[in-house]
């Protein structure tokens, strides 16, 4: 794992999150990327904090998850976040969930955010300091190999028929 990535602080597997097949939910994968996605925005200085003081926020505006291996109860997760681009008011981002003790990728996230300002509830620019931080870190993970599940397309794949 490279070290410019932005590792998010620890979930576990909860039991809420296992359904009748006796593994994590579909569902829970999303939370607990969203969870992991709260702790960047803090970082990046758009989190909670900033929507309560009425700045603005971000809202999803698409998302592409792969579930790779399940997970089980109360299995330790990590996500790893790694910025793939950005403009004054997108961020196009990569998230990987991990067993945090057995190493395995679990799961992974592509996702397009969109800045909104809270008052007209349209797309508006970050404020400057936020992109000032989002070019920095854009500069740490810029030169980074992009995961292999970015813009995967989804359907059923063919074989020729003379193969």
């Amino acid at each position: 794992m490279n070290e410019s990535l932005i590792v998010c602080p620890e979930q576990r597997v909860e039991p809420a999150w296992i359904d009748y097949n006796g593994h994590m939910n579909m569902a829970y994968y999303n939370l607990a990327f969203d969870r992991a996605l709260d702790h960047v925005y803090d970082e990046l200085g758009i989190g909670e904090a900033y929507v309560r003081r009425g700045e603005g926020t971000c809202f999803t505006a698409e998302i592409h998850v792969n579930y790779l291996q399940e997970l089980l109860l109360d299995d330790p997760l990590k996500v790893t976040f790694q910025l793939l681009d950005w403009d004054g008011k997108r961020l196009h981002f990569f998230e990987s969930m991990y067993h945090a003790t057995a190493g395995y990728l679990a799961a992974t996230s592509e996702q397009l955010a969109l800045h909104v300002d809270l008052t007209t509830r349209r797309s508006a620019a970050f404020p400057e300091a936020v992109q000032t931080r989002l070019g920095a870190l854009m500069t740490l993970h810029g030169s980074l190999e992009r995961p292999a599940q970015v813009g995967r397309v989804m359907g059923i794949r063919r074989r020729a028929p003379n193969q």
